[in-house]
């Protein structure tokens, strides 16, 4: 029986490879995922689970074609997201009232003008989130509130902590697993 030897890439070069195809396939993604879904958010949550994906494959140098690899596990993550019916963002937590219908997010960017009710719904969502966020480890919390509430890329935020992006990727996937399981009470509780 003959004996295969598997040949692993240097992690170096495996970063340098994920880095450079975030580089050079991210705006391009993102502009293929955002008019196939509803929101950007969802975008964002397909694009971070492609870079997931991707950061964690074991055979990266057996990739031919990076490019038709992303998209097409790109395309399959939009299928995958039409085949879920189950609300995941916050846009889709609604809290409905006799002035209309609000998601979860609406409520939070609302003014002061908007009301007593809508004041106590936001102090309530603010309060949770900053719950929820204190309960993750300290390095996925950093990488969230630096990605969604300051507006960094995850190579920015990658730079920056001297760490690689699939390292930066994972923590983000993380947090955002958590978040949406404890924000996912707090819409059952404002909606009963």
């Amino acid at each position: 029986m003959e004996v295969v030897e598997k040949i692993t890439m240097p992690q170096e070069e495996k970063e340098n490879i994920i880095s450079q195809a975030v580089s050079n396939y991210g705006g391009k993604l993102m502009s293929y995922i955002r008019p196939k879904v509803k929101n950007t958010e969802d975008a964002e949550d397909i694009l971070q689970e492609v870079w997931f994906q991707f950061s964690n494959l074991t055979n990266l140098s057996e990739i031919v074609n990076i490019g038709g690899w992303l998209y097409r596990v790109t395309a399959n993550k939009i299928t995958d997201r039409y085949r879920k019916k189950k609300t995941e963002n916050l846009e889709d937590f609604v809290y409905e009232d006799e002035n209309g219908e609000f998601s979860i997010k609406d409520i939070l960017l609302m003014d002061d003008t908007a009301g007593p009710e809508i004041k106590m719904f936001q102090d309530e969502i603010w309060k949770k989130l900053f719950d929820a966020l204190e309960e993750l480890p300290e390095k996925q919390r950093l990488v969230y509130v630096e990605n969604e509430l300051n507006d960094k890329t995850l190579q920015e935020i990658a730079d920056e902590q001297g760490e690689n992006i699939k390292t930066i990727i994972s923590r983000k996937n993380y947090a955002v697993k958590h978040l949406r399981k404890r924000l996912r009470q707090l819409y059952e509780d404002l909606n009963s």
